[in-house]
């Protein structure tokens, strides 16, 4: 039996696994759970990375614990961020969050440089502020001295490893979400980071997900009691493991994966770099297997945790269960926002914000928290239908049914809404979809599994996912009309 230890890192929270196959089924058990909170100093938000990876030991030393011995360790994270290395490998600095305002400051003078078109051309990858290449434009152009001083520039699982192991490499999966990689040539643009000033000495190898890199570094080893695992290279950005793990049944099903943002998309055997793809800003990630991902960002479930934690500071404790069960009580299509308008795009007072777009745009404002969920799971089941049918008109299929993975799996309204408004059934779980695939990718590394068409199937003998069957209703298809509308107007300014 192959057992292996699986690092997942997301925007609100970290956990580690350990996964067991035997040949025929995967069994996973969460061991370590860890809160990942940045913190601001002066005007810049952070990542607290060193705090981070000290969770990072003591899960793996949880993983010894329970499995004895480990085969293999893979870390998966979110995408964008990065940490700079110096000369002799100390950090030079917290790597940047991507909601740091300083990114979309700086998007304009980047694309003056390099037009939009060329760099969508060039990357594949949409238009966002919070891409690696706006963050590295500021800094280039603020003459920021961490360029000097760094001698790599290394995405946040990739700094994991290299701190677990030595290996300093970037996985295909999250060089491809920095708007820095070339999908066409298979290797970094660095002519165009070269025209904003990036010095490229800085980039470091890519590899294919499923790369063996390197045992564990004797500290390491003893650290954690894990001294035979090597460290595996999966799909290090969180999607593209998450992606691997879907068990699809229909070539051309959508798949959402739902949690601080919902990915909406397609799985596709190359880049979708197009006029079209272009005027819907959609992007093109690498996946496992030579595959891409052809999607769109949505705002997810962030919005209700922040909502969440300025009603704690207010004094109103909720847990997350107890606020989706008031929104099941609350009216319903009352209200609805845009997850995507630019004023929900940094932390604050998001209920105050959900209030002020319902009003620029006409509509009842939610006060109750149950009102303000309802608003948000509903709005982001519509964004859900909306982006289908974008994917389904750019590339001319016509999906058939949609899975939702990840934590927003268990979230019932969510999925069952998101049916609704799509019109498409919709297939729940795994909810750990990106603990799953990245021991998927493990064992095909290890080669215990020659291939994603056969872990998929290894997924589908081991989990079963809760199907939810659309509602057709005159309230759903009004509601679109209004939604609709309501994306159309100009956006709020961000003044809360």
């Amino acid at each position: 039996m192959a057992t292996l230890a699986a690092v997942d890192l997301g925007a609100q929270s970290g956990r580690v696994a350990v996964g067991r196959f035997d040949g025929e089924r995967l069994g996973v058990t969460e061991v370590h759970r860890f809160p990942n909170v940045p913190v601001r100093t002066r005007e810049t938000l952070n990542w607290d990375i060193l705090r981070v990876y000290r969770d990072v030991l003591d899960g793996l030393r949880a993983a010894a614990r329970e499995a004895g011995r480990v085969d293999s360790v893979a870390v998966d994270s979110w995408g964008v961020d990065f940490g700079l290395i110096d000369s002799h490998g100390r950090l030079v600095q917290n790597p940047v969050h991507y909601r740091d305002a300083r990114r979309a400051r700086a998007m304009d003078g980047v694309l003056a440089r390099i037009p939009a078109r060329e760099l969508y051309e060039r990357t594949g990858i949409q238009l966002m502020p919070i891409n690696t290449v706006f963050e590295l434009g500021a800094m280039a152009a603020e003459g920021d001295p961490a360029l000097d001083t760094a001698a790599t520039l290394l995405l946040v699982p990739d700094l994991m490893h290299y701190w677990l192991c030595g290996a300093s490499t970037s996985e295909l999966t999250n060089a491809t979400t920095t708007q820095c990689f070339d999908p066409h040539t298979g290797g970094w643009a660095t002519d165009l980071l070269e025209r904003i000033g990036v010095p490229t000495r800085l980039l470091p190898d890519v590899v294919q997900p499923g790369t063996r890199l390197a045992p564990l570094s004797h500290a390491v080893a003893e650290e954690t009691r894990l001294r035979d695992a090597e460290v595996v290279a999966v799909a290090t950005h969180d999607t593209g493991s998450a992606v691997a793990a879907v068990p699809f049944r229909q070539p051309g099903s959508i798949f959402i994966s739902a949690g601080t943002w919902s990915l909406v998309g397609l799985e596709m055997k190359a880049p979708v770099i197009t006029d079209a793809a272009f005027a819907a800003n959609l992007t093109n990630e690498g996946g496992v297997g030579g595959t891409f991902r052809l999607l769109r960002n949505v705002t997810g479930l962030w919005l209700v945790h922040e909502c969440r934690r300025v009603w704690a500071q207010e004094g109103r404790e909720h847990s997350f269960e107890q606020l989706v069960a008031l929104a099941k009580d609350a009216p319903a299509l009352r209200s609805l926002i845009d997850p995507n308008d630019p004023v929900f795009d940094e932390p604050g007072d998001m209920p105050a914000r959900v209030r002020a777009f319902c009003a620029h745009t006409g509509q009842p404002e939610p006060v109750e928290p149950g009102a303000v969920v309802r608003c948000i799971l509903e709005s982001l089941a519509l964004k859900h239908a909306q982006t289908i049918d974008v994917l389904a008109a750019v590339t001319g299929t016509s999906p058939r049914e949609i899975h939702v993975i990840g934590g927003g799996a268990r979230n019932e309204l969510l999925c069952r809404w998101t049916a609704d408004a799509a019109g498409l059934p919709v297939l729940a779980g795994p909810e750990e979809a990106t603990l799953v695939g990245n021991l998927l990718v493990q064992a095909m590394a290890l080669g215990e599994i020659s291939s994603v068409d056969e872990g998929r199937a290894v997924i589908s003998a081991s989990v079963a996912p809760t199907a939810y069957e659309p509602q057709e209703t005159s309230q759903w298809v009004e509601a679109k009309e209004r939604f609709a509308d309501a994306v159309a107007l100009p956006t709020l300014e961000v003044g809360t």
